[in-house]
C-alpha cells in the first residue's frame, strides 16, 4: 500500500455543502436501502459518539443547507464514565453548551453490523475551526508540524482483547464469571474453538463489508485473547479503522452471544495491548533504515527513536488513559523500562523489519488507549528527537525489565499524570491548553476509583486488616 502524501483536510464549506459528496451517500442509502445514518465524532476515550438520523431527512436537511448538526460539548470533556469536569469549557461554568459538527460525507461508509446503517465522522469545531481539544485536531496538529519539516507518517495499528462468552446477565452482575472462549494458552494456534473460530469469521467479514479488511487475525497467549493487525497506511485512515473496528468488534460479540472487552488487564495476569508500528517516508521513500546496513537506523531512526523515549515517559496519560491501564505494564508482554531494541519484545521501542520494511514498533499503549492521542504522542516525541537531533544511547539486547538502570515505566496514575503536567517539553509540544485538558481527564480517571470498595480491597484487608 503507498498512500499519497497526507494533507490536513479542509472542514467542508456550510454555506456550499458540497452537491457531489451528499450525491454519494445519497448512491449508498439507495443502492444498500439504507434507513439510518450515524453521525459520528471521536471523544476522549476513542469511542463513537452521535446521533443517528433517519437516512432521507439528513440527505433533504444536508443538500439544503437546512441543518448544523450539534451535540452538547460535554462529550469532549468527560471520563470514562461520562463523568464531566468540574470546571472549565465543558463543565457547568459553561452551562453545558453545544459543539457543531461538520460531517465529512465523502467519507460515509456502510457498516454491516448495524442493521441498514451508514455511518459518517464529523469533525466538531470552534467557530468555522476544528476544535482544538478533539482528539483528531490533537492528532491532526502533530501531523501537520512533522510534515512541515518534510517527513510523512505511515502507522499500522494491531490490537489484542478478549473475547467471552456473554450472557444478558453479565452487566447486572459487575461482569463476573465470565468464560473465556479459548481456556489455555492458544498463541498463533490454527486449532480454534467454535466460538472463537466463529467469532473470527464473523468480524472478518463485518468488516470486510464496510471496506476495512484486516491483515490478519490470530489468537494470543491469554484465554479468550484475540489480535488483530490491520494493513499499514496513512495515520488519520488508520485511526477512523480502529475505532470503527472496536465498534464492530464488540457488535458481532453481542449478535453472537459473546462479550468482548479492550481493557488492558481484563483480569490478573492478563493483559492486551495496542502496539503502533510507525515509519517516517519522504516522497515514497522511507527513510528509517540506514544506507549502509539496511538492519541498522539511519541518522534519523536513531533521533526519532531517542525522542520517543524522552517524551514518551512524560505522555502517559496519552496511551495509558485509566488506573486499569497501569495493571497491564510490566506484566506478560508489556514493557516496564522504557528502552530499544532490535526485534525485542521486552523494549517499549521494537525495531523491526529490514530495509523499505524497517520500522518502529511502541508497545507501551495498551488495548484500552485512543489511537488518535497515543499516536499524537509518539508524533510529537519524534519530532522533538528529529529536530534537537537527540543521541540514542546502546540498544537492550536481553530483558530490559531486569536492567534497573533503565527509567522505569509507572506503575500508578498519578506518577504518569505527574510528569505530563510537569513537563515543560511536553507543554511545548502539544500546548498548554491540550495538556490542562487531558490531565483534568486522567485526574477525573483516579478520583472514581479513590472512594470505591473493591473486591481487592476485602480480599486483602476483611480478615487481616
Amino acid at each position: 500500500m503507498r498512500p499519497t502524501m497526507r494533507t490536513t483536510r479542509p472542514l467542508p464549506n456550510r454555506s456550499t455543502q458540497a452537491i457531489e459528496p451528499v450525491g454519494q451517500l445519497a448512491e449508498l442509502v439507495e443502492a444498500f436501502g439504507l434507513d439510518t445514518v450515524m453521525l459520528a465524532a471521536v471523544d476522549p476515550q476513542g469511542r463513537l459518539k452521535g446521533k443517528e438520523y433517519d437516512a432521507s431527512v439528513l440527505l433533504e436537511r444536508l443538500a439544503s443547507g437546512g441543518l448544523r448538526p450539534e451535540m452538547c460539548g460535554y462529550v469532549l470533556g468527560t471520563d470514562l464514565g461520562m463523568t464531566p469536569q468540574a470546571t472549565g469549557e465543558f463543565s457547568w461554568e459553561s452551562g453545558f453548551g453545544d459543539i457543531s459538527l461538520v460531517p465529512d460525507l465523502d467519507r460515509a461508509r456502510v457498516i454491516p453490523w448495524e442493521p441498514c446503517t451508514a455511518v459518517v465522522f464529523a469533525s466538531p469545531v470552534d467557530g468555522d475551526r476544528p476544535h482544538p481539544l478533539a482528539p483528531a485536531t490533537v492528532l491532526d496538529a502533530q501531523l501537520d508540524l512533522l510534515e512541515g519539516l518534510g517527513f510523512e507518517v505511515r502507522v499500522g495499528i494491531e490490537t489484542e482483547f478478549v473475547v467471552y462468552e456473554g450472557t444478558d446477565a453479565t452487566p447486572a452482575a459487575g461482569w463476573r464469571g465470565l468464560r473465556p472462549v479459548t481456556w489455555d494458552n492458544r498463541d498463533y494456534a490454527l486449532d480454534r474453538p467454535g466460538a472463537a473460530a466463529g467469532f473470527s469469521r464473523s468480524l472478518k467479514q463485518a468488516l470486510a463489508g464496510a471496506g476495512l479488511p484486516v491483515e490478519a487475525v490470530k489468537l494470543e497467549s491469554a484465554p479468550g485473547q484475540v489480535e488483530v493487525t490491520f494493513p499499514y497506511g496513512p495515520v488519520l485512515e488508520a485511526c477512523e479503522q480502529h475505532v470503527l473496528f472496536k465498534h464492530a468488534a464488540r457488535a458481532v460479540a453481542e449478535q453472537l452471544g459473546l462479550a468482548a472487552t479492550f481493557m488492558a488487564a481484563p483480569a490478573a495476569g492478563v493483559g492486551s495491548g495496542m502496539h503502533l508500528h510507525l515509519s517516517l517516508w519522504r516522497d515514497g521513500d522511507p527513510l528509517l533504515a540506514s544506507a549502509e546496513d539496511e538492519h541498522a537506523l539511519s541518522a534519523l531512526g536513531e533521533w526519532a527513536v531517542a525522542g520517543l523515549l524522552e517524551v514518551l515517559p512524560a505522555t502517559v496519560p496519552m496511551w495509558a488513559p485509566y488506573v486499569n491501564s497501569y495493571k497491564r505494564l510490566g506484566g506478560p508482554f508489556a514493557p516496564s523500562r522504557f528502552a530499544w531494541g532490535r526485534d525485542n519484545r521486552s523494549c517499549a521501542v521494537r525495531i523491526v523489519g529490514h530495509g523499505r520494511g524497517l520500522h518502529l514498533e511502541v508497545r507501551l499503549p495498551g488495548a484500552d488507549a485512543n489511537p488518535y492521542l497515543a499516536i499524537a504522542a509518539a508524533v510529537a516525541a519524534v519530532r522533538h528527537g528529529i529536530t534537537g537531533e537527540l543521541k540514542l544511547g546502546e540498544p537492550v539486547t536481553g530483558d530490559a525489565s531486569w536492567d534497573e538502570d533503565l527509567p522505569a515505566v509507572p506503575r500508578h496514575p498519578l506518577y504518569g499524570i505527574e510528569a505530563f503536567e510537569e513537563s515543560r517539553v511536553v507543554a511545548s509540544l502539544l500546548g498548554g491548553p491540550v495538556v490542562a485538558h487531558l490531565a483534568s481527564l486522567a485526574h477525573l480517571e483516579v478520583d472514581h476509583h479513590a472512594a470505591r470498595v473493591t473486591d481487592a480491597d476485602l480480599a486483602r484487608g476483611f480478615a487481616q486488616a
